[in-house]
């Protein structure tokens, strides 16, 4: 399983990518949704995390492009949620088709355990 993470914070990128790699997945990153979608269309991820406020492309556009061309690819939003708090970004992405929504900070046994019961539903 391959998953790609897209965060412009490189602290979380990293920390998702450990703790993803540990979990026994291949993990790619990017630091926005730009360079997300050129890898996603490159060597297509199962599984996408992104962040909602990022420069460049921001998630809620990366998550509609995915949904067009990767129709089965499974997508978790994050975000700290910017000036506005993230209850206002994470529904929108939801609706989007995000199939996992996570608050920044959030417990990390619980977003892989998330993360895991998705793929495993496939």
């Amino acid at each position: 399983m391959r998953i790609l993470v897209i965060d412009d914070d490189e602290q979380m990128r990293a920390l998702l990518r450990q703790v993803m790699e540990w979990s026994g997945y291949m993990v790619m990153d990017a630091e926005n949704g730009r360079k997300g979608m050129q890898k996603q269309r490159e060597q297509p991820a199962d599984l996408v995390i992104t962040d909602l406020i990022m420069p460049e492309q921001e998630g809620l556009e990366t998550i509609s492009t995915l949904k067009k061309e990767f129709p089965d690819v499974k997508i978790v939003a994050i975000s700290g949620g910017g000036r506005i708090g993230p209850e206002a970004y994470l529904p929108a992405a939801q609706e989007l088709g995000a199939d996992l929504v996570f608050s920044k900070p959030f417990d990390v046994k619980k977003f892989v355990a998330a993360v895991r019961e998705l793929l495993d539903n496939e």
